[in-house]
């Protein structure tokens, strides 16, 4: 589930092509500086897919695909979840379990790297928004992947930031916190 393979790489590439699509269509009050930022956007969303199985992002994929063929722009649906804009699309015990999952690794991750993974409350609200938003098969598929990897004391988050991170040349979390330290060093004086 963790390795990129070929095949892998080929359904992230679609999946977030996408999602750039829906991202860059977002209308907002005033213009975001990040929807000028591609490269930002791949790199996170490519992390955030990384660690997922195959079958779980051809259903995501799926679902996008179904989302665009009828107008729907779930990037922005999730924004407007995330502000309250608009009520909830589901009320699914499955999006509730994932988050509590993700949010626990988040929490141990930032606590073992705390200048490398920033944590803030913000978390949680922004992925049940981008939850809400998939497939409840989508949904179940995972949950699965997630409960796998918790039962095989698997940190998805930390999958996550290793592939960001050593997409960019580092070795391990541990690097990027030094290097991290040392610039705070360096800035303090010390």
């Amino acid at each position: 589930m963790y390795t990129l393979t070929e095949e892998k790489e080929k359904i992230i590439a679609k999946i977030i092509k996408l999602e750039e699509k829906m991202f860059v269509a977002v209308r907002t009050l005033e213009p975001a500086n990040c929807q000028t930022m591609l490269k930002t956007f791949y790199a996170m969303r490519h992390m955030s897919h990384s660690v997922l199985s195959i079958d779980t992002l051809q259903s995501y994929f799926q679902d996008l695909v179904i989302a665009a063929a009828i107008g729907r722009n779930l990037v922005t649906e999730k924004y407007a979840l995330m502000d309250n804009l608009i009520p909830h699309l589901q009320n699914n015990e499955t999006i509730y379990n994932i988050v509590s999952k993700e949010k626990e690794w988040m929490q141990s991750l930032h606590k073992r790297y705390p200048l490398t993974v920033s944590f803030d409350e913000k978390f949680s609200n922004y992925e049940e928004g981008e939850l809400e938003t998939y497939s409840k098969h989508t949904l179940t598929l995972y949950e699965r992947d997630i409960l796998e990897a918790y039962d095989n004391g698997i940190n998805l988050i930390e999958q996550r930031y290793l592939t960001l991170y050593k997409g960019m040349g580092f070795k391990n979390l541990e690097e990027v916190e030094a290097i991290a330290e040392k610039r705070g060093a360096i800035k303090s004086g010390d």
